[in-house]
């Protein structure tokens, strides 16, 4: 049985200075560093976007960032356009360990379908790969840190645990975004769904 550790976007863009910056999200890159190598797997997460996503409130007439539209699977808030497909907004972050890691998964790449989760894009329904992998390494728990706590890490970390996997949030190497309450309601959700939170 392996254990493993998913770092969630350490982007540019949701560092400071970022499109879409997640405040301190830089603060965390020297603790995730130094955690990597107690893991027998580690997995980096990159958000990577088409230019035209449907999810960059650019795609809509008449809409700004952080508004609310309905998408063919839900409610889904637009963002600034964000990690772009070989941008520097959508490199990872230049002081974390990209050696180490055993696999990048990246994610919301479908122009049609944004995707918080490193497990499934937010349609629930299509896969990206990631269990997959970990199944086939033995892995059975996991230990998540990165970008932001209330949108990507809580996504996943619910995803992961509905899967069956042993779930933790190492909270003091993730920041949030924290959209009206949306950091207290990640974390209560992430509880529900049997996710430790330290």
């Amino acid at each position: 049985m392996s254990n493993a550790l998913i770092v969630i976007d350490v982007q540019n863009d949701f560092c400071p200075g970022g499109a879409l910056a997640v405040p301190e999200g830089d603060l965390i890159v020297p603790g995730i560093n130094a955690l990597m190598s107690d893991f027998d797997v580690v997995v980096l997460t990159q958000d990577w976007h088409p230019e035209d996503h449907s999810s960059f409130a650019s795609s809509h007439d008449g809409k700004a960032p952080y508004d609310m539209v309905d998408m063919p699977y839900g409610p889904q808030v637009l963002w600034p356009d964000h990690c772009v497909q070989g941008s520097d907004g959508g490199a990872f972050h230049k002081g974390l360990n990209v050696t180490r890691p055993d696999l990048v998964i990246r994610k919301g790449m479908n122009p049609a379908i944004d995707s918080y989760s490193a497990f499934f894009e937010n349609d629930q329904t299509t896969p990206t790969g990631l269990e997959g992998y970990l199944r086939t390494r033995g892995v059975t728990a996991m230990t998540m840190v990165g970008l932001a706590t209330d949108f990507c890490v809580n996504f996943s970390a619910v995803d992961a645990s509905k899967l069956g996997f042993d779930v933790t949030v190492n909270q003091s190497l993730c920041r949030a975004i924290d959209l009206d309450g949306s950091l207290a309601a990640a974390r209560s959700g992430m509880q529900v769904a049997g996710v430790t939170l330290i």
